[in-house]
């Protein structure tokens, strides 16, 4: 796993494919402020209100300067299905080898009901214009986290 970053990092580039289909570059985005989100599990209950939480802030967010990528392990058939139950907007990007989790060590060892296992590690990364890190978070919670989040970037709901 790689070390946690770090505000002023370089945030690590990468190409994923979307819920459409379409390749996505994070270098396309350089100039804008860009919320990197990474969940385990497209359609389940806490990533759907994760995902629903963004859906609802994406018109404040992007007021800001603000774009939402949201990354898990899922193949691009299921982040469509996801995309289109939850009517959500913003790129769903397929990153099933996990490679790019694990460039943002947002892959690792996790804990549930005494069972110790690799998996993706719910985390936002949040990636200036110029392509630094400006804010790193790590095991952060499914509920309520988007609310932090926007306190945490001074934006009001």
């Amino acid at each position: 796993m790689a070390e946690r970053l770090i505000p002023g990092d370089t945030a690590p580039d990468f190409t994923l494919k979307d819920h459409h289909g379409h390749e996505v570059a994070l270098a396309s985005y350089r100039g804008r402020n860009t919320v990197i989100y990474f969940y385990p599990a497209a359609s389940t209950p806490a990533c759907a209100q994760q995902a629903c939480d963004f859906r609802d802030s994406l018109a404040v967010l992007q007021a800001a300067g603000y774009e939402v990528l949201g990354v898990s392990p899922d193949p691009v058939k299921d982040l469509e299905k996801f995309a289109a139950e939850e009517s959500l907007t913003f790129p769903l990007l397929s990153d099933e080898g996990h490679h790019v989790a694990d460039a943002y060590a947002a892959w690792g060892e996790k804990k549930n009901y005494g069972r110790t296992y690799q998996g993706l590690i719910r985390s936002t990364i949040v990636v200036d214009p110029d392509g630094k890190v400006a804010v790193a978070q790590y095991n952060v919670r499914a509920t309520g986290h988007v609310g932090k989040l926007l306190r945490d970037l001074k934006l009001n709901k």
